[in-house]
């Protein structure tokens, strides 16, 4: 096996972008000997290519992995090898992120621009026509006039690179929302939910008496963000944003569903 040249290596990267496994290529850069050379690291560890100095590919194969692990931005590295040093650019590419966010009100307004700043190809949903507009969401790739009472999700992609803030403005809508993502039995990244700890129980409540299964309710984040005593829609949007960036580095911080343990008090695990 040799290293990949540019064709093969921009279909790789092409695919990844589409829908497959996500992947790290690496560039050797310097020493002449061996520039321009590539090869592909996949999240799922197979590796396409392979330098012809094996010191190389080991050190090329350890910066891949952790670009992956950590979805880092491209980055240039000096490694040292036996006969000098050797300079690497790794580049990760996967399908994008996206943030679906179900509401056009005030909060969705400065959470659609922090989406797009963080680098998620962001859709806005909204039932009321004078709200989902271009206009009031220029950066979002797309705003859509959905039916909250009927399909609110038709021609959304959910999946598990989907982070999904639900901050309609009213508490039925989001319940609506909810239970619909539930009955189509997807499992996005993340689901968030606004309301107050009151709000929440009485959806919570809801759907447990009609059968759905507290593991689902569970994975919901609600209420929705990190406890920062957020008050205005710019402070709650940030508050949310967090928490959606805590769970793409998958860190533990304290949000305001742990605080407030909404589901826990309504049905502890010990009298399930």
């Amino acid at each position: 096996m040799s290293a990949l040249d540019v064709t093969a290596a921009a279909a790789i990267a092409r695919r990844a972008r589409e829908g497959g496994p996500a992947v790290a290529i690496v560039l050797c850069v310097s020493p002449a000997e061996f520039a321009g050379q590539r090869i592909a690291v996949y999240a799922n560890g197979v590796v396409s290519g392979v330098f012809p100095d094996s010191e190389l590919h080991t050190i090329a194969l350890a910066s891949a992995r952790r670009a992956l692990d950590r979805n880092a931005h491209p980055f240039t590295e000096t490694v040292e090898l036996s006969g000098g040093t050797a300079t690497v650019y790794v580049e990760t590419f996967r399908a994008p992120e996206r943030l679906v966010i179900v509401g056009a009100g005030h909060i969705a307004v400065p959470l659609a621009k922090l989406g797009v700043d963080l680098g998620f190809e962001v859709t806005v949903l909204d039932d009321r026509e004078e709200f989902a507009t271009t206009e009031r969401f220029p950066d979002a790739a797309r705003v859509l006039q959905a039916d909250f009472a009927t399909d609110p999700f038709a021609g959304v992609t959910i999946d598990a690179n989907t982070y999904l803030a639900l901050v309609t403005r009213g508490h039925q809508w989001d319940f609506d929302c909810l239970r619909r993502l539930l009955d189509a039995g997807v499992q996005p990244k993340y689901i968030g939910m606004i309301g107050s700890r009151r709000r929440v129980r009485a959806a919570f409540g809801a759907l447990l008496d009609a059968g759905y299964a507290r593991d689902a309710l569970a994975s919901v984040r609600a209420p929705i963000g990190i406890e920062i005593g957020a008050e205005t829609p710019d402070e709650i949007a940030v508050s949310i944003a967090a928490e959606i960036i805590a769970v793409r580095r998958g860190l533990d911080v304290e949000t305001i569903a742990g605080r407030e343990r909404v589901l826990e008090r309504l049905l502890p695990r010990a009298v399930e």
